[in-house]
């Protein structure tokens, strides 16, 4: 089942409807609506849209950029993924007259470690405040406040949810208002949130023998025994501005792969991805490429050649085509595949015991791994997303 790609195009005809013209930063001009919100549940499936090519590598390597705490684009640069280049090239050609190609800028970013150093840095954008928050004294009327060093919100995250999963403070926010001027962009999606539930014995038992096999011989003991997972862990976003054709599809793929691996390091099974959007928009050079996503309204010739595919009706009994035709056939060109699936080897992840594949995942030291570049290369090979199935890519401007 597929209602993520229904409920993602039904908001793009709802900003198409009811969406405002707005002036923006960039001078591209916005239709807009506000306060939306867009939920998935990930027993249906990994939410990576199918109605458009979705670039998945790209995806993770952004996700890992920020779990690595960086925020230098040169780490981006040397896995292919080039979404944040038009942020570091606007801030060189800011603060220099050098006339240089964006190309020209690139590739000294890949072959010039003093250049990449200085001008791939975007500031302290997301992975500074996810590892990194804060500095090491915080004053308030004159009074200074001594900390332990920066603050990892990542290991507070992960730590409180193998103590304390029923915690209502298990959060972590990018929006750091001390340091927005010194971010190149300041955060689109600036928070989320995680909730844990108990399994019941039932949903315990399906996730160890989802074809009823042996669900007469089995008890809790047994499944405690084979560390069958007794919790469930849904996460929620917060997201202020919306590039809603380019950027959202990044941003639900992004938060449901981090919830993926969150639920894989602290033993639960992911439930629910929710993102709450405010300014939810369509750049006005994005308009032709949404609608040709939402697809055209099938023609009847179309809905009855879909009802010859589709189903058992002869086309002998016209009247029964028709039928059929008029109550089950889509009324859209674009219509979902089944979303993929995502399986997470752990096979190697760091465990309590030290050893890999022995013992319980030692879900901080997960995290920390991503500081090291083979191990990042690694955990790539670690996620493996089967029986993708979509429409072409649909090309589209981004706005800097």
């Amino acid at each position: 089942m597929n209602s993520l790609d229904k409920r993602y195009q039904e908001l793009l005809q709802d900003i198409l409807d009811n969406g405002v013209e707005k002036k923006d930063r960039t001078g591209t001009g916005t239709i807009s609506v506000f306060g939306r919100q867009i939920r998935h549940k990930m027993s249906e499936g990994f939410p990576l849209l199918t109605t458009k090519r979705m670039p998945f590598k790209t995806i993770v390597t952004e996700l890992l950029w920020f779990l690595r705490g960086d925020t230098n684009i040169k780490f981006l640069v040397d896995n292919n993924c080039h979404i944040w280049n038009g942020d570091a090239y606007k801030r060189f050609t800011y603060y220099t007259d050098e006339e240089t190609s964006m190309e020209r800028f690139i590739e000294l970013i890949k072959t010039d470690d003093e250049f990449a150093k200085k001008w791939g840095e975007l500031g302290p954008v997301y992975g500074k405040q996810w590892r990194s928050w804060g500095n090491d004294e915080e004053f308030h009327n004159g009074v200074a406040y001594a900390w332990q060093g920066p603050h990892d919100q990542i290991k507070s995250l992960i730590e409180d949810l193998k103590t304390n999963p029923d915690s209502r403070r298990l959060m972590v926010t990018a929006w750091n208002p001390a340091e927005l001027q010194e971010m190149v962009l300041p955060p689109c999606h600036y928070g989320f949130q995680v909730y844990t539930r108990e399994l019941t014995f039932q949903e315990r038992l399906n996730r160890y023998d989802p074809h009823k096999l042996y669900h007469s011989e089995v008890d809790s003991w047994f499944l405690d025994e084979l560390n069958v997972p007794t919790r469930a862990i849904s996460l929620m976003w917060n997201q202020r501005s919306v590039d809603t054709f380019l950027g959202l599809p990044f941003n639900i793929a992004s938060y449901g792969l981090l919830l993926e691996i969150i639920a894989k390091a602290v033993n639960m099974v992911p439930d629910e991805l929710i993102g709450n959007l405010g300014d939810v928009h369509l750049y006005s050079n994005h308009v032709e490429q949404a609608k040709e996503q939402i697809g055209r309204e099938m023609t009847w010739e179309e809905q009855v050649q879909w009802v010859m595919k589709n189903t058992d009706v002869e086309m002998e009994n016209l009247y029964i085509v028709e039928e059929v035709a008029k109550e089950t056939t889509p009324k859209h060109t674009r219509q979902p595949y089944q979303l993929p699936t995502l399986n997470i080897n752990t096979e190697f992840w760091p465990t309590e015991t030290g050893e890999a594949g022995l013992g319980e995942i030692d879900a901080v030291a997960v995290f920390d791994g991503f500081t090291n570049d083979a191990y990042c290369k690694c955990f790539f090979e670690d996620l493996q997303l089967s029986n993708y199935e979509s429409y072409p890519h649909i090309k589209a401007p981004l706005s800097n």
